[in-house]
């Protein structure tokens, strides 16, 4: 099945052959379920900050800053086509019906923070306020804006009093200067672009930087990363068979944002906060947003502290059972770990060491909201290979819906995910992990895609806060809804909190 030829392709690619082995026996198989123990919920896996404990935390955070490197991780991948998915049917439509979605478009035009920009557009174009497939086009096509194929990140979201107006990417810089800039008056920032969108951001972030820059008195570095080829996912038929070009090598496909942890694992960092690109709020919301991420860093860092000095404690082998009490105590209470019921029939020897494997891991807080009907995965208690029970974001396709238990597990879910994570990957040594060896590589998806109009399979890695942060330590905090200002759709940019 697999030739020289494909050898030397793989190798080109850095991709092992038992890789892609393995890829294909997923395909044939699929992925084990996880099985869930019951839904996360506030009081039992979901804590719920009191006002008094947010500023004692954010306290904590701000004295920890001059002794802590924080970069922020933003992954900006792909181009933001779906965002116009209603838009491009009515473009190629050969009727003017107008969907209730595209409708609205065209009565708030000028709210778009783009408008200024479109209008210009339209001036020199002759285009007319009733020719609306025109004004589509110049929203879509590269003799126009081209937003149907530029990043999310180089896209007006929003417009201000001022007079001036702010990309997603922007958006960005102006949240990383609020809670995550160094006692120098540093801030990093760190996105993840694909190849062809790469030269056009630095060339974004070279126009706007000064600006930020005198403006907030910050001095503002943004680095990029691609996704990895290696990473890539072989794509087979509906037999399960690997789909070839035209040129007879193997088809691959990208990876899915799992496969950023490779990126995640080359960032040089204390601390890394990460969210999408597309979840910011108009500046006048924003005070919400810094008052919380700062409350979950303090949290973070509490508990790694705590960690670390357990890990020591352990390493050390002083007042070993007096230590080991601490521990089973701050396990469940602090990590929201359920350790094995046998480990009371454990050597005292092997109980240090499962402890000590557990306390030294990468630590993550997550923001969870209550779920209002908005897409994204869910926190759950899961259950271990090794009977142990620990938080996991775990989205749809992870649960077996076919298992009546587990569908109704599914079904008392309160919150979900909105990607707002502050996490640790550095060891109280200030060793960095290999974020690699806490993954779960039985964990992904598949799905259906096309190729020249053929069905194909893809595969997903392990979703980047999904398995491939299974085996991190992980703490949920409830956090208000106003802080997930998800775009999604072009219509999302009209909602009170964009305008």
């Amino acid at each position: 099945m697999i030739t020289n030829e494909d050898l030397k392709q793989l190798s080109a690619k850095g991709i092992e052959k038992s890789v892609v082995e393995r890829q294909l026996e997923y395909f044939r198989n699929g992925f084990p379920f996880l099985q869930l123990d019951r839904a996360a919920k506030v009081g039992d896996g979901i804590r719920q900050f009191t006002a008094p404990e947010i500023e004692k935390l954010i306290r904590i955070y701000d004295n920890k800053l001059g002794q802590r490197k924080l970069v922020k991780f933003v992954p900006a991948s792909g181009a933001a086509t779906r965002m116009f998915k209603d838009l491009y049917e009515y473009l190629q439509s050969d009727n003017d019906a107008e969907s209730d979605t595209v409708k609205e478009v065209f009565e708030r035009l000028e709210d778009f923070a783009f408008y200024p920009e479109l209008k210009q557009i339209m001036d020199k174009q002759n285009i007319a306020i009733s020719d609306k497939k025109k004004i589509a086009a110049a929203i879509l096509m590269p003799d126009g804006l081209n937003y149907g194929s530029l990043p999310k990140g180089m896209l007006l979201f929003h417009k201000y009093m001022d007079g001036t107006y702010a990309t997603a990417l922007e958006e960005h810089f102006i949240e990383g200067v609020y809670y995550a800039p160094k006692p120098d008056r540093t801030a990093n920032l760190h996105f993840t672009v694909s190849p062809e969108h790469q030269q056009a951001f630095e060339t974004l972030v070279d126009n706007k930087k000064e600006y930020y820059t005198r403006t907030f008195c910050v001095d503002i570095n943004v680095s990029f990363s691609q996704q990895k080829q290696s990473t890539d996912i072989i794509a087979v038929d509906r037999d399960n068979q690997p789909i070839r070009n035209d040129d007879g090598t193997l088809h691959f496909r990208p990876g899915g944002h799992g496969a950023l942890l490779e990126n995640l694992n080359e960032i040089d960092a204390d601390i890394v906060f990460i969210k999408n690109i597309d979840n910011v709020a108009h500046n006048k919301l924003l005070a919400s947003t810094i008052r919380y991420k700062r409350a979950l860093a303090g949290l973070l860092l509490r508990i790694h502290e705590q960690a670390a000095k357990y890990c020591m404690e352990l390493r050390d082998g002083k007042n070993d059972r007096e230590t080991v009490k601490k521990i089973l105590k701050f396990l469940p209470e602090h990590l929201s770990f359920q350790l094995p019921q046998s480990i009371s029939t454990w050597s005292d020897e092997d109980v240090k060491s499962y402890l000590l494997k557990v306390l030294h891991r990468p630590i993550r807080v997550c923001g969870m909201v209550k779920n209002d009907g908005e897409p994204g995965g869910g926190p759950f208690w899961v259950r271990g290979d090794d009977g142990s029970v620990s938080l996991q974001i775990a989205e749809s396709s992870q649960i077996d819906m076919n298992d009546p238990q587990q569908k109704a597990i599914a079904t008392k879910a309160t919150h979900f995910n909105p990607v707002d994570l502050v996490c640790a990957v550095k060891d109280g040594e200030g060793n960095r992990f290999n974020l690699l060896e806490f993954r779960d590589p039985n964990t992904g998806f598949i799905t259906k895609k096309f190729k020249d109009g053929i069905e194909l399979k893809a595969q997903e890695l392990p979703g980047l806060w999904n398995g491939a942060m299974a085996h991190w330590n992980t703490v949920f905090v409830e956090v208000p809804i106003e802080t997930f200002n998800p775009v999604k759709t072009i219509n999302d940019l009209l909602k009170p909190q964009h305008q």
